[in-house]
């Protein structure tokens, strides 16, 4: 059930929250807690964010049921079964709506309303936001909870608009579905989307083809319904689970920790059982398997050339596995979890392209042109991915103190402290900006605690009756600093991948996410405890009614 139709134009709230998926609901949840008059505004039809929008064939999370949940709730974490290891997207969106229905969330968010604008004015310290299909309304402060990977990064191809098939993009499925029964469907790339996608269509289409420019290291998820007793056993204790959780690096992967051990430390029989046990567990454990992998190009050629060793004996075709073999550093890129995408190139009616040695130069009416073939196609799928962290924030135009776009000073990439807030941007949060951990963590856990960052902030501004508060230009300085020292001292930033922003053309390559999820916590509460060192607060109304 969707929100009512109210025309709030002209109101003022407290705060204004832009988007709903599952940032902007738990973000909604607290803020309503704290007696604040909030409005949220969602592009989409309804709740579930990236859930709403992301319903291709074979869309799943590729964090763990039992971690990807909220935890702002003990009744709601008791009370919602999971079914699989690996939820799937159908299963995913009916638990945020039974989350909006639960805590009756709907009525403070208005959907199919794109925010098109915001406009601080300094005089009242407030932020005029507008609508794109007219209309706006006032807020003291302004919480960006639009998400990671929201924004859909189409490709722009010579002749897109001559073909005349059918295009789509993953990101952007038809909820009705697409029936590919027969048909000849191109798939363009093979990222996270892609790597699932590709096996279920494999099993519909009459003849499929694969473009691919890089191959992607793809790990078994290892999925299988998920044993009610091992789900109650992690509901007998989920508040010690969620915080051994925190304490990782990535806030999560329960099922195989990460070993502290030295790859070099190991013989080739040892190390080969390491990988191999993690392999069969399924997950992303084979990153784990040793605490070098990711600090040393040495450590990680042994985990690359075991991964390019799996995919050797599972494609038959030995110059197919070869294309499918990357060759850059594994895990620098944002790597994969599948069902059966190996074993798809199995089938006699899938068919790999290589478009990194022969591009692709155009749509043409009847499919796709590379340099060397043209591909007759009934559907196109762009799985493309998204302009990430940035995108969605920069779809909005977002303008400060003395008129400051936000494009613009994020046009040599992103700047902020410690990913929540932007000089010149007073009263702007930003859940899981740019500078934090986000998209290298379970996002669920990194959303928690940037609701909770925000939401005591708040609170304290409203206690000590302060106007506004905004990040200084020395501290963001000094976090941006920080943030590249910590990936230059591994290989994160050793490829091109959209953790930099390199899927982008003409977007400017800087390692956007912060490594390390329990130190960032620390400083973050170091902050806090230190009246939000690093933050201007300005305008404290005690003084103007004599203390009291």
């Amino acid at each position: 059930m969707k929100s009512e139709e109210v025309d709030v134009s002209g109101t003022e709230f407290d705060v204004v929250i832009v988007g709903a998926g599952f940032a902007g609901m738990q973000m909604l949840y607290r803020v309503r807690e704290l007696g604040l008059r909030a409005r949220v505004f969602e592009a989409g039809g309804d709740v579930g964010g990236t859930w709403y929008w992301n319903r291709y064939p074979g869309a799943r999370c590729d964090v763990e049921s039992v971690e990807y949940s909220y935890q702002f709730s003990p009744e709601l974490q008791q009370e919602w079964e999971w079914t699989e290891r690996y939820a799937t997207q159908p299963e995913i969106l009916r638990y945020a709506n039974h989350v909006a229905d639960r805590f009756d969330l709907r009525r403070h968010i208005q959907f199919d309303t794109r925010v098109s604008a915001l406009v601080y004015d300094e005089t009242s310290d407030r932020w005029t936001v507008r609508a794109a299909t007219g209309g706006e309304v006032l807020a003291r402060f302004v919480i960006m909870a639009s998400g990671c990977l929201s924004s859909a990064n189409l490709p722009g191809f010579a002749g897109m608009e001559t073909f005349a098939g059918e295009v789509y993009h993953t990101g952007r499925w038809p909820h009705e579905g697409v029936d590919l029964s027969g048909k000849r469907v191109g798939v363009v790339g093979t990222g996270s989307s892609g790597v699932q996608a590709v096996p279920v269509i494999a099993e519909q289409a009459g003849a499929l083809y694969v473009f691919q420019r890089t191959a992607a290291y793809t790990l078994p998820a290892g999925n299988h319904p998920l044993d009610p007793g091992e789900q109650a056993a992690i509901k007998a204790d989920y508040v010690g689970f969620r915080a051994q959780m925190s304490l990782r690096q990535s806030a999560g992967n329960w099922r195989v920790p990460p070993n502290p051990a030295s790859i070099f430390d190991a013989t080739p029989s040892e190390r080969e059982a390491e990988f191999e046990a993690r392999w069969a567990r399924g997950g992303p454990g084979v990153l784990g398997a040793y605490a070098d992998i990711m600090v040393d190009q040495e450590a990680n050629g042994f985990a690359a050339e075991f991964v390019r060793g799996k995919i050797r004996e599972i494609v038959k075709d030995p110059e197919v596995a070869a294309l499918l073999s990357p060759d850059q550093i594994i895990g620098c890129k944002r790597i994969c979890l599948d069902t059966g995408y190996y074993e798809a190139f199995n089938r006699p009616h899938v068919h790999l392209v290589d478009v990194a040695t022969a591009p692709i130069e155009r749509l043409t009416p009847r499919g796709i042109r590379t340099a060397v073939d043209e591909y007759e196609l009934d559907v196109i799928v762009f799985a493309t991915g998204f302009d990430a962290m940035t995108g969605a924030l920069l779809s909005v135009d977002i303008r400060g103190r003395g008129g400051l776009s936000l494009r613009e000073k994020w046009l040599s990439g992103p700047r902020t402290y410690l990913g929540l807030g932007v000089p010149g941007f007073p009263n702007l949060f930003t859940v899981t900006g740019p500078g934090s951990p986000s998209v290298l963590t379970n996002m669920m856990v990194s959303i928690h605690h940037h609701v909770n960052w925000i939401g005591d902030c708040l609170k304290y501004l409203q206690d000590h009756r302060i106007a506004s508060i905004e990040a200084s230009a020395d501290a963001e300085v000094a976090w941006v600093e920080h943030v590249n020292e910590v990936a230059d001292k591994t290989l994160y930033p050793s490829c091109n991948s959209w953790y930099l922003g390199a899927n982008i053309p003409g977007k400017t390559r800087v390692f956007m996410p912060l490594l390390g999820f329990p130190a960032y916590v620390q400083r973050c509460a170091t902050v806090a405890a230190n009246g939000y060192e690093g933050f201007d607060l300005a305008g404290d109304r005690r003084s103007d009614a004599g203390g009291n």
